[in-house]
C-alpha cells in the first residue's frame, strides 16, 4: 500500500464506525470532514484509496470525484463512495463522476474492508502490468538503439540516461575493461554527456574487481557499512552514494565491462530494476562486441584518416577558445594526457622563444630544464588520474638557450577529448625580487638584531610583532616569550596609553622620552625612548619603539659628579694655598725692611745701650716673623705659570713636587718668577750699600693693592 485510506464524511459517527473498522484490519487512514480538507489531504499525504461521502456540504461528493478524476496525479485514484440513497440514478450518477465501487449506509465493516482490499489488489495489479509494459518498453527501445549503427557513443549516452530514469538513481555508467589490465575506461555516464574514456585505477574500485572476478551482480545496500567499500570511505574523496549495484557485462561468458549503478538512497535497487538492468547488461553486451569488431575493422582500414579528422576535431573544439587565447596576457596552451602540445597562443610563443609548428612537436617535458624533467613526468601521469595541479614553479629552457622560470596553472577542458589546458606567466623577474626581498628582509632582521638599543614594535592592537635582541638583554625575557603578548604588559599600569597620546599629539612621532620599564623580574629600569607610528598612506598600522638603557650612563654621571665634587674640593684648596702664599709674598717685604733696619740700628748704637739692646730684640723678634713666613711658603709650596699672555695662575704640579725648596711668588714678566731673597742674603745687601732701585720697589698701600690682584689672578 502507498499510503493510508482516506475517510471523507461530514457526520462524525459515521467517520468513527468507518475508522474502527480499518484500524481492526490493520488499515492505516486519515479521516477528514470536508470536501475541502480531503483535497488538501490528498495533496499532502497521497493516500492509497478514498473512501467518500456523496452527501455533504460543498464542495459534496460529487464534486470532489470530478476534481479528482480531472487531475492526471488523481486519475487513477480508487473511490469508494459511500451513500445512503437508494436511487439507482445516484448509484449511476456517482459511476458516471468517476467512483470505483460503492457501498451503502448503514454497512457492514466486513464488507466495506473487503471491498477497500479489493480496490486496494486491483490498483496493485495494474500497477505491475504498467511496471512491465513500461519495461518491456524500455528494453524494446534500448535494445532497438543498441543495435543501430548510428553515432555508438551518443547511443550509450541515450542507454544510462534512460536507466537512471527507468531505476531512479542518480549516476549510471558504463565501465569497459581489457584483459589482465587494471585500467578501467569509462565511456558513458548518465549525468555527464560530454564524458568519453575517462581512464580510472581498478585497484581503488574492488567492488568493481569482485564483479569481474565473479560474472555475478553485486548489490551494496550501504557503502558506509559494507567491508569492500572500506577503501573509498578512508579516501580523501571518500564515499559519495549510499548504495550501489554493478551488474556484468558478459559476452560468451566473459567478461567486457561492469553497468554501474548509483544511488543516493539507501537501498534503492529492487527486483525490478535490477532484471531490467539485468536485460539490458545483456543486450549491450551484443552490441558491444559488434561495436567492438567494427571499429577494429575501421581502425585497420582507416587509422590515417581518422586520426585526422581526431585531431582537426579537437581542433575545431578548441576554436571557440582562439579569440580568448589569442588576446590572454597569460601564455595558454593546450596538452593532451600524454604530454603533446596541441595548441600554443602568441603569449605562449612569446615567452618560450619556439614558433607554433615548433611547439606541435614537442612534448611537456622537452622544454623543462634538466632538474624539472622528474616534474613532467609527474604531470603526465596526474593528468591520466584527472589531478591538474595548481600554482607551480617550472624552469624552462626557450629556444634561445636562456632558462626563465614560469608559474603554471593546469585545469581539465573538454574532459571527453582528453585535452589539458595550462596557463603560465614568465616570473624571472619577480622570483628575483622575492628573493632579493627575502635577503633584504634577513639583512634587516640581522641589523635589528644588531642594534645596541631595545626596538619593540607592535600593530595597533598591541599586539608584540618584534622583539630584538637588545630588547631581550634590557627586559631578562625571550622573543619567543614576549612576541604576540599585549605590549602594555612591558610597560608601568598606564605608561603605554600615555606614551600612545603623545606619540599622537606629536604628529605621529616622539623623541627623547625618559621613562621606566618593568624587566622579567618586576625591576623598574630607566630608559630613554623614541616612537613612532608605522604608516600605510594615511592609515596606521602599527608602533615602533627604541629604548636605550640608561642605567650605565647614570652611573657614568654618577661617577662624574663625584669627580667634579673632588675636582671642587681641589680647587678650594689651591684657593686657600693661593691666599696663604699670597699673604707669605706680603709679609716677606716688610719683615725684611724691619729686620735689616734693626740689624742696621744696632750696629750703629753703641753695644750695652738701652737702644742697641732694643734694636737687638726688634731684629730677634724680626728673624723669629720671617721664618713663620718660611714655613708659611713650605706648606703650600706655592708656585705660578703662564696662562693667557702674561697672566700667572697657580702651578700646582710644581707646588706639589716633594724636596722643593719653599718659594713665595713674585710680580715678575718672566715665565716664572724668581724667590725672593732670604734674610740673610739682606744682610750682604746692606754692608754693601742702599739698592740703587729701591725708589722703586712697591711701598705704596695702592701699588701693593694692585699687584696683589694682579698676582691673584
Amino acid at each position: 500500500m502507498i499510503g493510508p485510506v482516506l475517510v471523507v464524511d461530514d457526520d462524525m459517527v459515521s467517520r468513527h464506525v468507518l475508522g474502527q473498522a480499518l484500524a481492526k484490519a490493520d488499515l492505516e487512514f486519515i479521516a477528514v470532514s470536508s470536501g475541502a480538507e480531503a483535497l488538501a489531504q490528498i495533496d499532502r499525504v497521497h493516500p492509497a484509496i478514498v473512501l467518500l461521502d456523496l452527501v455533504m456540504p460543498q464542495p459534496d461528493g460529487y464534486q470532489i470525484l470530478r476534481i479528482l478524476r480531472a487531475r492526471p496525479e488523481t486519475r487513477d485514484l480508487p473511490i469508494v463512495v459511500l451513500t445512503a440513497l437508494d436511487a439507482e440514478d445516484e448509484i449511476a450518477k456517482a459511476f458516471e463522476a468517476g467512483a470505483d465501487d460503492f457501498v451503502k449506509k448503514p454497512f457492514k465493516p466486513v464488507e466495506l474492508v473487503a471491498r477497500v482490499r479489493g480496490q486496494l489488489r486491483l490498483r496493485a495489479a495494474m500497477e505491475q502490468l504498467n511496471k512491465k509494459e513500461k519495461d518491456a518498453q524500455v528494453v524494446l527501445e534500448l535494445t532497438q538503439a543498441l543495435a543501430s549503427n548510428l553515432d555508438f557513443r551518443g547511443i550509450l549516452f541515450t542507454v544510462v540516461q534512460r536507466l537512471a530514469e527507468v531505476a531512479r538513481v542518480d549516476r549510471v555508467s558504463i565501465v569497459l575493461v581489457r584483459e589482465q589490465e587494471n585500467v578501467g575506461y569509462v565511456v558513458a555516464a548518465s549525468d555527464d554527456e560530454q564524458l568519453r574514456d575517462l581512464p580510472i585505477d581498478l585497484t581503488k574500485y574492488p567492488e568493481i574487481q569482485q564483479v569481474l572476478a565473479s560474472n555475478a551482480p553485486l548489490v551494496v545496500e550501504d557503502a558506509a557499512t559494507h567491508p569492500l567499500m572500506e577503501i573509498v570511505r578512508t579516501s580523501k574523496q571518500g564515499a559519495t552514494f549510499s548504495s550501489l549495484c554493478i551488474l556484468p557485462i558478459l559476452y560468451e561468458s566473459r567478461p567486457m565491462g561492469v553497468l554501474f549503478l548509483r544511488s543516493k538512497r539507501p537501498g534503492a535497487f529492487g527486483t525490478r530494476e535490477l532484471a531490467l538492468c539485468q536485460t539490458i547488461a545483456s543486450a549491450m553486451a551484443i552490441a558491444l562486441r559488434n561495436a567492438r569488431v567494427l571499429q577494429s575493422l575501421r581502425d585497420q582500414t582507416q587509422q590515417v584518416t581518422v586520426a585526422r579528422f581526431e585531431a582537426e576535431r579537437r581542433m575545431r573544439s578548441l576554436q571557440r577558445y582562439a579569440d580568448f587565447f589569442e588576446s590572454s596576457a597569460d601564455g595558454i596552451v593546450v596538452l593532451d594526457t600524454e604530454g603533446r602540445l596541441l595548441f600554443s597562443n602568441p603569449k605562449a610563443r612569446e615567452i618560450t622563444g619556439y614558433d607554433e609548428g615548433d611547439l606541435r612537436r614537442l612534448r611537456l617535458g622537452d622544454i623543462f630544464a634538466s632538474e624539472n624533467e622528474n616534474l613532467a613526468y609527474d604531470l603526465r601521469a596526474g593528468f591520466l588520474k584527472g589531478t591538474f595541479p595548481k600554482d607551480i614553479d617550472v624552469r624552462l629552457k626557450t629556444k634561445s638557450g636562456r632558462y626563465v622560470i614560469i608559474n603554471v596553472n593546469t585545469a581539465s577542458v573538454l574532459r571527453e577529448e582528453g585535452a589539458v589546458l595550462a596557463s603560465f606567466r614568465d616570473v624571472t623577474q619577480q622570483r628575483a625580487v622575492e628573493a632579493e626581498l627575502v635577503n633584504t628582509k634577513d639583512f634587516l632582521q640581522r641589523v635589528i638584531d644588531s642594534s645596541f638599543d631595545a626596538i619593540i614594535s607592535a600593530d595597533m592592537r598591541g599586539r608584540i610583532i618584534l622583539f630584538n635582541r637588545a630588547a631581550e638583554r634590557i627586559y631578562g625575557r625571550s622573543s619567543e616569550e614576549v612576541v604576540g603578548t599585549d605590549v602594555r604588559t612591558l610597560y608601568p599600569e598606564g605608561t603605554a596609553t600615555r606614551i600612545m597620546k603623545q606619540i599622537r599629539a606629536g604628529g605621529g612621532r616622539i623623541e627623547d622620552l625618559k621613562i621606566d620599564i618593568i624587566d622579567g623580574s618586576g625591576t623598574s629600569v630607566p630608559v630613554s625612548f623614541a616612537g613612532a607610528l608605522i604608516m600605510e598612506g594615511d592609515t596606521p598600522v602599527g608602533s615602533v619603539g627604541i629604548f636605550t638603557d640608561l642605567r650605565e650612563k647614570m652611573r657614568m654621571e654618577q661617577r662624574l659628579q663625584q669627580a667634579q665634587e673632588q675636582l671642587l674640593a681641589q680647587e678650594r684648596q689651591a684657593i686657600v694655598a693661593e691666599l696663604a702664599g699670597a699673604a707669605a709674598h706680603e709679609l716677606n717685604q716688610p719683615l725684611t725692611s724691619v729686620r735689616n733696619y734693626a740689624t742696621l740700628l744696632r750696629r750703629l748704637l753703641e753695644a750695652g745701650t738701652s737702644a742697641s739692646a732694643a734694636a737687638e730684640v726688634i731684629e730677634g723678634e724680626s728673624e723669629r716673623m720671617a721664618e713663620i713666613v718660611r714655613k708659611i711658603g713650605k706648606i703650600t709650596k706655592y708656585e705660578t705659570k703662564s696662562y693667557v699672555g702674561k697672566q700667572k695662575i697657580l702651578d700646582l704640579d710644581r707646588a706639589s713636587e716633594e724636596g722643593m725648596p719653599a718659594a713665595l711668588p713674585a710680580v715678575a714678566d718672566g715665565p716664572r718668577s724668581e724667590p725672593r731673597r732670604a734674610s740673610g742674603e739682606w744682610s750682604e745687601v746692606l754692608r754693601s750699600g742702599p739698592r740703587s732701585d729701591r725708589a722703586q720697589r712697591p711701598n705704596q698701600p695702592a701699588q701693593r693693592a694692585e699687584l696683589t690682584k694682579k698676582e691673584r689672578e
